[in-house]
């Protein structure tokens, strides 16, 4: 089950996510991109995407972790919303699935031009993660 809600701001959009463990905030923040910018329920696992990222920061992974996922989009027309996320010390391991994006079956909703750092945070103890998206 998917875990996010989304949080007042004036221009853009601005996501929490919750989860068992740092890993689901994740997973739960992944599935937020793309449920913003598509009807998520539309989307069949036909193809496997697998990458690996690494930072010493936490933030960090957190940024390069979704601008990867939001590359994959815009560079190879591929919308997911199912998501398995491993930490391996400062590397995230990210296993995703989904499909070719059709306009007319998965009907477009939002833009996103990019992930932030503004606003954004990261709790280990709760677990959760609030992520603006730039739209």
């Amino acid at each position: 089950m998917m875990h996010y809600e989304t949080l007042e701001h004036t221009a853009d959009i601005l996501v929490r996510c919750t989860g068992e463990t740092l890993e689901k905030c994740f997973e739960n923040a992944a599935h937020a991109l793309f449920d913003q910018m598509v009807d998520t329920r539309t989307i069949e696992h036909k193809m496997r995407y697998r990458f690996e990222i690494e930072d010493e920061e936490i933030e960090n992974r957190l940024f390069l972790f979704l601008s990867e996922l939001l590359f994959i989009m815009d560079a190879e027309s591929m919308v997911m919303s199912s998501f398995h996320v491993k930490f391996d010390g400062i590397k995230v391991i990210c296993e995703s699935y989904g499909e070719a994006l059709d306009l007319k079956k998965h009907r477009p909703k939002t833009e996103i031009k990019a992930i932030t750092y503004h606003m954004m945070h990261i709790d280990e103890k709760e677990p959760s993660v609030t992520v603006l998206f730039d739209v």
